[in-house]
């Protein structure tokens, strides 16, 4: 098996939105286990103890909501990035992702070259995207 990197987002209570969002952006299989399947009362039964997005094209993230007894600390110093050449798809994925979001750096020609923006989505999630030359 090879190994693999593969972002995991944290969120407070809204990881099943997310992650749906994230499917609809996407595409690819959503799989979504609740903290109650795994003998968790209250009222976290019904959040997420783990959701994993694979896509058709090998694009994996994974999430979960804060478990029970553990405080939810949002940060900053992470950023997923997106890039590749394939600008009508990345595009797409940046509409998406900025819909409801706050865009820092508009998605535009930079000066080394290739299309840049950056922006969090709203669920407060920070993205990349950099679209290169096609090669």
């Amino acid at each position: 098996m090879a190994i693999m990197l593969n972002p995991y987002l944290s969120f407070e209570d809204t990881a099943q939105q997310a992650m749906e969002f994230y499917r609809d952006i996407f595409g690819g299989e959503l799989t979504v286990n609740k903290f109650g399947e795994y003998g968790i009362e209250g009222p976290k039964a019904d959040q997420v103890m783990h959701a994993h997005l694979k896509t058709a094209n090998g694009m994996t993230l994974m999430a979960s909501d804060t478990p029970p007894g553990v405080e939810h600390r949002s940060g900053s110093s992470i950023t997923i990035s997106l890039s590749g050449d394939d600008a009508g798809e990345l595009r797409g994925y940046w509409e998406k992702l900025a819909d409801g979001g706050k865009v820092d750096v508009p998605l535009e020609k930079q000066v080394w070259g290739d299309e840049f923006g950056q922006l969090v989505d709203r669920f407060g999630i920070a993205w990349m995207v950099d679209i290169g030359p096609e090669g």
